[in-house]
């Protein structure tokens, strides 16, 4: 396998992003990717030259300072400028991987050769990618609108020799880091600082990410529905063919021919059943899951086109002879989908602790709890609680941060999206997601032990067995905080 990809002018897939951050894959400007950064800068710095014409943020101040005219000679300031002053985030530091999606996001952005930077800067990126270098920034900054302006900001400081980098486990400043790399800092020509602050990778990087892991809790939500519908004794009859063959929405009938192949022999689900219904959580889940499947896929696509664009601003088109100030940088249609991500993710965790509840209620012949002796043993019963608990944290969390605005740059930039507030509860609401399934698998296959001899499906028994390697069924009470931990750890690192 190639320890490196190529970054031109075809698309990167999710598949591609997973390869490359999952195998530490190299980066590489392809010829015709530096041939359009070269070409795009030449004719920049000919139009500046030429031109006596204010072009916004290359010869004029930024945002409600767009009628501030530069001097040629101050150029270069004006862009170091920029950004050391736009380095204004707050809060918890963005995660390191979040980090080294956005280097990635940004450097294919970069590459189409529309934005008038240096090649040699593009290069320092890849750099900076491609020694693992994570430079320090902070959640808090971005309005999602001018694109992610703090963030990015902090994101392109070690080019200048300014800001933290985490290098070898090392938090270093970006003078020291140079130092250690033998690197210059960058010499920023006109429009480079605004085209490096001015993009929508913070809000993409998250967005990657939470689509990566929608489609894994989306698959691990269905594995584990399956297994508590069994560990239940459910009935199968509601995941029939016709019945959704009658009402067709696209995920709905995916998910329910996923729980029959899931369930395909089962001894369990074939037996007699006493009742001749079961609760919503277990029969709607075809529903339910399917509707979250559907929105899952809608979201991933407004991903996967954002981070194939150009988001900065102004755009600069050689061929065209054109420089158009514009709005890329708007994170409107990612807010819109974290937003609506955040309620179909937030769904699966309601229904899974629907689930868990139903199972430790001492019905359909299980202890209470789930617990040999019940009353001197507690058993199952306060993981739910830990549940219920996330799961009202995730509603909070869906309150859309797409419909606020808050008016900043003096009335200049009058419209935000507040994406990046919507990304990061997005990674709260998933991360709190994988704890909702680890209690709901906790409990199933508690739950399954307490029907057998009888066995559940091949594929099922093999899911539980590998679970069992890390978390033994619980005959006493015990410290559950450790099982929950690695009932989590096990989710994030299993392969279907």
């Amino acid at each position: 396998m190639s320890h490196s990809h190529i970054i031109s002018s075809k698309e990167i897939s999710l598949d591609d992003v997973k390869l490359i951050i999952n195998n530490n894959l190299k980066l590489e400007l392809s010829i015709s990717a530096q041939e359009k950064i070269t070409k795009c800068r030449t004719y920049l710095d000919e139009k500046i030259e030429t031109s006596k014409t204010p072009i916004y943020g290359i010869n004029t101040g930024f945002g409600s300072l767009y009628n501030k005219n530069i001097s040629k000679e101050n150029l270069t300031t004006l862009q170091y400028n920029l950004v050391k002053s736009h380095a204004c985030g707050t809060g918890n530091e963005v995660p390191k991987l979040i980090v080294k999606i956005m280097l990635l996001l940004k450097i294919k952005s970069l590459s189409y050769g529309n934005s008038g930077v240096q090649l040699v800067t593009i290069k320092r990126l890849i750099d900076l990618f491609n020694n693992d270098i994570s430079p320090v920034l902070y959640e808090m900054g971005s309005l999602g609108a001018s694109g992610d302006l703090a963030p990015l900001a902090h994101l392109c400081l070690p080019l200048i020799g300014l800001g933290e980098v985490d290098y070898k486990g090392q938090r270093i400043s970006g003078e020291e880091l140079n130092k250690k790399m033998g690197w210059q800092p960058i010499e920023f020509k006109a429009k480079e600082g605004l085209a490096l602050l001015n993009g929508t990778q913070l809000m993409g990087a998250y967005g990657i990410w939470a689509s990566i892991n929608a489609q894994r809790i989306l698959q691990l939500s269905n594995t584990i529905g399956a297994l508590s519908l069994d560990a239940f004794n459910g009935r199968i009859e509601a995941f029939h063919p016709l019945v959704h063959k009658i009402r067709p929405q696209k995920g709905q009938s995916l998910v329910a021919k996923k729980i029959n192949e899931l369930l395909d022999g089962s001894e369990i689900i074939k037996q007699p059943k006493k009742h001749i219904q079961d609760p919503y959580s277990f029969r709607c889940i075809p529903q339910v899951h399917g509707a979250s499947l559907d929105a899952i896929n809608y979201v991933k696509e407004v991903f996967i086109t954002e981070i194939n664009g150009v988001t900065d601003n102004p755009n600069v088109f050689p061929d065209e002879d054109m420089v158009i100030s514009a709005g890329n940088f708007h994170g409107q249609p990612l807010a819109i989908s974290f937003d609506f991500l955040c309620i179909a993710l937030a769904e699966l965790g309601s229904i899974s602790e629907r689930r868990t509840y139903q199972l430790i209620s001492g019905s359909r012949e299980l202890p209470h709890y789930l617990v040999v002796n019940p009353g001197l043993n507690s058993g199952l019963m306060i993981p739910q609680y830990t549940a219920a608990s996330l799961v009202s944290q995730n509603k909070q969390l869906c309150t859309p941060a797409s419909v606020d605005s808050i008016t900043s740059s003096n009335g200049q930039e009058d419209h935000v999206s507040m994406g990046a507030n919507a990304a990061t509860k997005s990674y709260k609401l998933i991360n709190n997601l994988y704890s909702i399934l680890a209690i709901e698998l906790l409990t199933a296959t508690q739950a399954l032990d307490f029907r057998r001899p009888l066995r559940t499906s091949m594929y099922l028994e093999d899911f539980y067995s590998n679970f069992r390697k890390e978390v033994a069924f619980i005959e006493y009470d015990r410290f559950l905080h450790k099982d929950m931990i690695k009932a989590e750890k096990f989710l994030k690192n299993f392969e279907s």
